[in-house]
Protein backbone atom coordinates (compact mmCIF):
# COMPACT_ATOMS: atom_id res chain seq x y z
CA UNK A 1 0.00 0.00 0.00
CA UNK A 2 1.38 3.93 -0.58
CA UNK A 3 0.21 6.33 1.52
CA UNK A 4 1.24 10.16 0.49
CA UNK A 5 1.42 11.45 4.05
CA UNK A 6 4.10 13.62 6.14
CA UNK A 7 5.47 11.77 8.26
CA UNK A 8 7.42 12.20 11.74
CA UNK A 9 10.38 11.24 9.83
CA UNK A 10 10.01 13.87 7.17
CA UNK A 11 12.31 16.25 9.51
CA UNK A 12 15.58 15.17 8.02
CA UNK A 13 14.36 16.24 4.41
CA UNK A 14 13.06 19.68 5.86
CA UNK A 15 15.98 20.37 7.97
CA UNK A 16 18.11 19.39 4.96
CA UNK A 17 15.72 22.38 3.12
CA UNK A 18 16.88 24.84 5.43
CA UNK A 19 20.91 23.63 5.16
CA UNK A 20 20.65 23.70 1.62
CA UNK A 21 19.33 27.10 0.95
CA UNK A 22 22.18 28.35 4.17
CA UNK A 23 24.93 26.56 1.99
CA UNK A 24 25.82 29.44 0.26
CA UNK A 25 26.39 32.00 2.70
CA UNK A 26 27.76 29.28 5.43
CA UNK A 27 31.63 29.13 6.00
CA UNK A 28 33.18 26.54 4.91
CA UNK A 29 34.55 24.05 6.89
CA UNK A 30 32.28 21.87 10.07
CA UNK A 31 29.79 23.34 11.56
CA UNK A 32 28.03 21.35 14.33
CA UNK A 33 24.35 21.10 15.75
CA UNK A 34 22.08 20.33 19.08
CA UNK A 35 18.73 20.21 19.15
CA UNK A 36 16.12 18.75 21.84
CA UNK A 37 12.89 19.31 22.93
CA UNK A 38 10.09 17.75 25.58
CA UNK A 39 6.86 18.01 24.94
CA UNK A 40 3.59 16.54 27.03
CA UNK A 41 0.50 15.80 25.59
CA UNK A 42 -2.66 16.28 28.49
CA UNK A 43 -5.27 13.34 28.73
CA UNK A 44 -8.11 12.96 26.37
CA UNK A 45 -10.87 10.81 26.08
CA UNK A 46 -11.38 8.25 23.20
CA UNK A 47 -14.13 7.12 21.68
CA UNK A 48 -14.31 3.54 23.23
CA UNK A 49 -14.61 5.21 26.60
CA UNK A 50 -11.28 5.09 27.85
CA UNK A 51 -8.37 7.78 27.81
CA UNK A 52 -4.82 7.94 27.11
CA UNK A 53 -1.93 10.97 27.94
CA UNK A 54 2.03 10.96 25.93
CA UNK A 55 5.11 12.68 26.42
CA UNK A 56 7.54 12.93 23.68
CA UNK A 57 11.61 14.10 23.59
CA UNK A 58 14.36 13.54 20.87
CA UNK A 59 17.83 14.97 21.33
CA UNK A 60 19.35 15.27 17.44
CA UNK A 61 23.55 16.20 16.67
CA UNK A 62 24.06 17.21 13.56
CA UNK A 63 27.83 17.51 11.76
CA UNK A 64 28.10 19.28 8.65
CA UNK A 65 30.75 20.54 6.37
CA UNK A 66 31.01 22.78 3.20
CA UNK A 67 33.93 22.02 0.56
CA UNK A 68 35.51 25.07 -1.07
CA UNK A 69 33.52 23.65 -4.11
CA UNK A 70 30.20 24.47 -2.66
CA UNK A 71 29.35 20.78 -2.20
CA UNK A 72 28.00 20.49 1.70
CA UNK A 73 27.66 17.24 3.56
CA UNK A 74 26.72 16.39 6.62
CA UNK A 75 25.41 13.40 8.70
CA UNK A 76 22.38 13.34 11.65
CA UNK A 77 21.36 11.22 14.22
CA UNK A 78 18.43 11.35 16.76
CA UNK A 79 17.40 10.04 19.67
CA UNK A 80 13.91 9.58 20.55
CA UNK A 81 10.78 8.72 22.42
CA UNK A 82 6.80 9.02 23.00
CA UNK A 83 5.50 7.27 26.34
CA UNK A 84 1.76 6.53 26.01
CA UNK A 85 -0.22 6.22 29.30
CA UNK A 86 -3.54 4.38 28.68
CA UNK A 87 -5.82 3.95 31.66
CA UNK A 88 -7.31 0.26 30.37
CA UNK A 89 -6.68 -1.16 27.67
CA UNK A 90 -3.30 -0.25 26.26
CA UNK A 91 -2.62 -0.66 22.79
CA UNK A 92 1.10 0.17 23.34
CA UNK A 93 3.70 1.74 25.75
CA UNK A 94 7.02 3.44 25.09
CA UNK A 95 7.68 4.07 21.71
CA UNK A 96 11.34 4.13 20.08
CA UNK A 97 12.15 7.58 17.36
CA UNK A 98 15.49 6.98 16.49
CA UNK A 99 17.09 7.65 13.02
CA UNK A 100 20.38 8.51 11.07
CA UNK A 101 20.55 10.40 7.76
CA UNK A 102 23.32 11.57 5.29
CA UNK A 103 22.69 14.73 3.67
CA UNK A 104 24.43 16.01 0.07
CA UNK A 105 23.50 19.34 -0.47
CA UNK A 106 24.85 22.49 -2.90
CA UNK A 107 23.52 25.39 -5.01
CA UNK A 108 24.24 26.35 -8.44
CA UNK A 109 24.72 29.36 -10.85
CA UNK A 110 21.54 29.63 -11.42
CA UNK A 111 20.58 29.76 -7.98
CA UNK A 112 18.90 26.74 -7.15
CA UNK A 113 19.50 24.95 -4.14
CA UNK A 114 19.57 20.99 -3.87
CA UNK A 115 19.63 18.01 -1.19
CA UNK A 116 19.29 14.65 -1.36
CA UNK A 117 19.02 12.77 2.30
CA UNK A 118 19.44 8.95 2.18
CA UNK A 119 17.80 7.76 6.06
CA UNK A 120 17.71 4.86 7.96
CA UNK A 121 15.03 5.15 10.78
CA UNK A 122 13.42 3.04 13.26
CA UNK A 123 9.79 3.33 14.85
CA UNK A 124 9.19 0.37 16.95
CA UNK A 125 7.39 -0.20 20.59
CA UNK A 126 9.98 -1.12 23.40
CA UNK A 127 10.07 -5.11 23.23
CA UNK A 128 9.78 -5.21 19.70
CA UNK A 129 12.20 -7.49 17.67
CA UNK A 130 15.67 -5.87 16.61
CA UNK A 131 14.43 -5.45 13.17
CA UNK A 132 11.11 -4.79 13.40
CA UNK A 133 10.15 -0.85 12.63
CA UNK A 134 13.11 -0.48 11.09
CA UNK A 135 13.34 0.78 7.71
CA UNK A 136 15.61 2.54 4.64
CA UNK A 137 14.35 5.22 2.48
CA UNK A 138 15.68 8.84 1.32
CA UNK A 139 14.31 12.16 0.56
CA UNK A 140 15.63 14.89 -2.58
CA UNK A 141 14.38 18.39 -3.05
CA UNK A 142 15.15 20.97 -5.41
CA UNK A 143 14.66 25.06 -4.49
CA UNK A 144 15.10 28.22 -6.02
CA UNK A 145 15.38 32.03 -4.60
CA UNK A 146 13.24 33.79 -7.26
CA UNK A 147 14.60 36.84 -5.10
CA UNK A 148 15.83 37.90 -1.89
CA UNK A 149 12.76 37.37 -0.09
CA UNK A 150 11.46 34.26 -2.00
CA UNK A 151 12.82 30.47 -1.96
CA UNK A 152 10.65 27.62 -2.90
CA UNK A 153 10.41 24.40 -4.83
CA UNK A 154 9.43 20.71 -4.14
CA UNK A 155 10.99 17.42 -2.49
CA UNK A 156 9.90 14.06 -1.86
CA UNK A 157 10.82 11.21 0.08
CA UNK A 158 10.17 7.51 -0.33
CA UNK A 159 10.44 5.12 2.58
CA UNK A 160 9.93 1.17 3.57
CA UNK A 161 6.54 0.66 5.06
CA UNK A 162 6.09 -0.61 8.64
CA UNK A 163 3.11 -3.26 9.00
CA UNK A 164 0.94 -4.25 5.99
CA UNK A 165 2.68 -0.80 4.59
CA UNK A 166 4.61 -1.58 1.53
CA UNK A 167 5.80 1.79 0.63
CA UNK A 168 5.52 5.11 2.34
CA UNK A 169 5.44 8.07 0.24
CA UNK A 170 5.18 11.87 1.03
CA UNK A 171 5.65 14.99 -1.27
CA UNK A 172 6.70 17.86 0.31
CA UNK A 173 6.87 21.57 -0.24
CA UNK A 174 9.90 23.84 0.64
CA UNK A 175 9.14 27.25 1.68
CA UNK A 176 11.08 30.50 2.86
CA UNK A 177 9.21 33.53 2.37
CA UNK A 178 9.94 36.90 4.34
CA UNK A 179 6.52 38.67 3.46
CA UNK A 180 7.78 42.14 5.55
CA UNK A 181 10.11 42.96 7.56
CA UNK A 182 8.78 41.09 10.72
CA UNK A 183 6.80 38.51 8.47
CA UNK A 184 7.54 35.05 7.21
CA UNK A 185 5.98 32.21 6.29
CA UNK A 186 7.84 28.61 6.07
CA UNK A 187 7.44 25.12 5.65
CA UNK A 188 9.98 22.69 8.20
CA UNK A 189 10.13 21.32 11.35
CA UNK A 190 7.84 22.95 13.24
CA UNK A 191 9.85 23.58 16.44
CA UNK A 192 9.53 21.05 19.40
CA UNK A 193 5.76 19.78 19.08
CA UNK A 194 7.06 16.69 17.80
CA UNK A 195 8.94 16.36 14.76
CA UNK A 196 6.83 16.77 11.93
CA UNK A 197 6.51 19.22 8.63
CA UNK A 198 4.12 21.85 9.12
CA UNK A 199 3.30 25.29 7.81
CA UNK A 200 4.19 28.50 9.89
CA UNK A 201 3.86 31.54 10.40
CA UNK A 202 6.24 33.74 12.60
CA UNK A 203 6.15 37.67 13.68
CA UNK A 204 9.66 39.10 14.95
CA UNK A 205 8.72 41.21 18.04
CA UNK A 206 12.40 42.71 17.78
CA UNK A 207 15.78 41.00 16.80
CA UNK A 208 15.65 38.49 19.78
CA UNK A 209 11.95 37.64 20.23
CA UNK A 210 9.67 36.00 18.15
CA UNK A 211 5.76 34.58 18.04
CA UNK A 212 5.68 31.66 15.56
CA UNK A 213 2.00 30.27 14.90
CA UNK A 214 2.45 26.33 13.57
CA UNK A 215 0.29 23.75 11.87
CA UNK A 216 0.30 20.39 10.22
CA UNK A 217 -0.87 16.96 9.76
CA UNK A 218 1.28 14.19 11.18
CA UNK A 219 0.80 10.73 11.22
CA UNK A 220 3.49 8.47 12.93
CA UNK A 221 3.35 4.46 12.37
CA UNK A 222 5.55 1.90 13.98
CA UNK A 223 5.98 -1.47 14.66
CA UNK A 224 4.29 -3.05 18.24
CA UNK A 225 6.00 -5.09 20.50
CA UNK A 226 6.87 -9.12 20.02
CA UNK A 227 4.64 -9.35 23.93
CA UNK A 228 2.22 -7.02 23.55
CA UNK A 229 -1.47 -7.30 23.12
CA UNK A 230 -0.89 -7.42 19.46
CA UNK A 231 2.33 -8.96 18.17
CA UNK A 232 3.81 -8.50 15.35
CA UNK A 233 0.96 -5.74 13.99
CA UNK A 234 1.75 -2.32 13.76
CA UNK A 235 0.19 1.05 15.46
CA UNK A 236 -0.14 4.34 14.13
CA UNK A 237 -1.16 7.66 15.83
CA UNK A 238 -2.14 10.56 13.47
CA UNK A 239 -3.58 14.17 14.32
CA UNK A 240 -3.47 17.67 13.32
CA UNK A 241 -1.15 20.09 16.26
CA UNK A 242 -1.41 23.63 15.93
CA UNK A 243 0.56 25.38 18.51
CA UNK A 244 1.85 29.30 19.36
CA UNK A 245 5.52 29.25 20.28
CA UNK A 246 7.48 32.24 22.01
CA UNK A 247 10.53 32.24 20.43
CA UNK A 248 14.29 33.84 22.01
CA UNK A 249 17.04 34.02 19.69
CA UNK A 250 20.11 36.04 21.58
CA UNK A 251 22.70 35.18 18.70
CA UNK A 252 22.09 33.46 15.73
CA UNK A 253 23.48 30.15 16.84
CA UNK A 254 21.27 29.84 19.54
CA UNK A 255 17.48 29.56 19.74
CA UNK A 256 14.93 28.70 22.86
CA UNK A 257 11.29 28.13 22.85
CA UNK A 258 8.10 27.93 25.01
CA UNK A 259 4.75 26.57 23.48
CA UNK A 260 0.93 25.56 24.32
CA UNK A 261 -1.31 24.62 21.86
CA UNK A 262 -3.52 21.39 20.97
CA UNK A 263 -4.12 18.46 18.96
CA UNK A 264 -7.18 18.24 16.69
CA UNK A 265 -8.94 15.51 15.20
CA UNK A 266 -6.74 12.69 16.57
CA UNK A 267 -7.00 8.66 15.79
CA UNK A 268 -5.25 5.93 16.87
CA UNK A 269 -5.46 2.53 14.84
CA UNK A 270 -3.94 -1.06 15.43
CA UNK A 271 -3.35 -3.62 13.08
CA UNK A 272 -2.35 -7.33 13.83
CA UNK A 273 0.29 -9.44 11.82
CA UNK A 274 -1.93 -9.97 8.95
CA UNK A 275 -2.36 -6.34 8.47
CA UNK A 276 -5.81 -5.94 9.67
CA UNK A 277 -7.66 -3.13 11.55
CA UNK A 278 -8.03 -4.96 15.45
CA UNK A 279 -8.86 -1.70 16.86
CA UNK A 280 -9.33 1.92 15.65
CA UNK A 281 -10.85 5.01 17.09
CA UNK A 282 -11.09 8.80 17.53
CA UNK A 283 -9.62 10.85 20.50
CA UNK A 284 -10.95 14.00 21.87
CA UNK A 285 -8.96 17.35 21.36
CA UNK A 286 -6.03 17.74 23.75
CA UNK A 287 -3.97 20.60 24.79
CA UNK A 288 -0.06 20.44 24.38
CA UNK A 289 2.80 22.35 26.24
CA UNK A 290 6.58 22.24 25.40
CA UNK A 291 9.95 23.30 25.44
CA UNK A 292 12.94 22.94 22.43
CA UNK A 293 15.99 24.67 22.36
CA UNK A 294 18.60 24.36 18.99
CA UNK A 295 22.59 25.10 19.70
CA UNK A 296 25.10 25.91 16.66
CA UNK A 297 28.66 25.76 17.11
Amino acid sequence: MIRATCTIAVLACLASQTFAQGNAAAPEGWVFQLESAYLSQGDSDLSSGSAFSAERGYLRLGAFNRRADGLSVGLSATLGQTDYDFDTAAPWGRIRENSLSLTFAGRNRNGMNWFVAPTLRERAETGAGSDDGVTAGAFAGVSWSLNDRLTIGPAIGAFEGVGSEDVDVFPALLLDWQISDRFSLTTGPTLGASQGPGLSLRYALDDDWGVTLSARRESNRFALSDRGATPGGAGEDTSVPVVVSLNYKPRPSMNFAVFAGAEFDGQLEVENAAGTTVRKESYDTVPLLGIAVSLAF
